[in-house]
């Protein structure tokens, strides 16, 4: 079984690469502006999981550059777990203006919100 998910792993970072998105196109003041605001998102994710690829797929569409952290790496590992409570990815961790820190799991909870705040 490892086996099988190594190789379908593999099939699907390069499936991702082949056919990567194109990003949307802002204008240099709108793009650094976007650019901050994403300064206070980091999404724990599996490089070969297909839902963490789709909600990468989403953000390089919407020209947003996550900051990324392997959960699969002891440290962001406890990061995750004590932070969001579970080992699950995709999780967007979300640092709000006021300080709280929201903890986003599920791909289509996390595209929704990518998209409602950047498109």
């Amino acid at each position: 079984m490892k086996i099988i998910r190594w190789i379908l792993g593999k099939i699907i970072l390069l499936l991702n690469a082949v056919f990567s998105p194109k990003a949307m196109k802002r204008s240099t003041q709108d793009q650094q502006t976007v650019d901050q605001a994403v300064q206070a998102m980091q999404l724990y994710q599996f490089d070969a999981c297909p839902f963490c690829v789709k909600v990468r797929r989403s953000a390089k569409r919407l020209a947003l550059p996550l900051t990324t952290k392997d959960a699969k790496q002891p440290e962001f590992e406890q990061e995750l777990i004590q932070g969001g409570g579970r080992r699950k990815v995709p999780c967007l961790r979300i640092e709000k203006d006021d300080g709280q820190i929201e903890w986003m799991y599920e791909s289509k909870d996390i595209i929704q919100y990518l998209e409602t705040r950047f498109a």
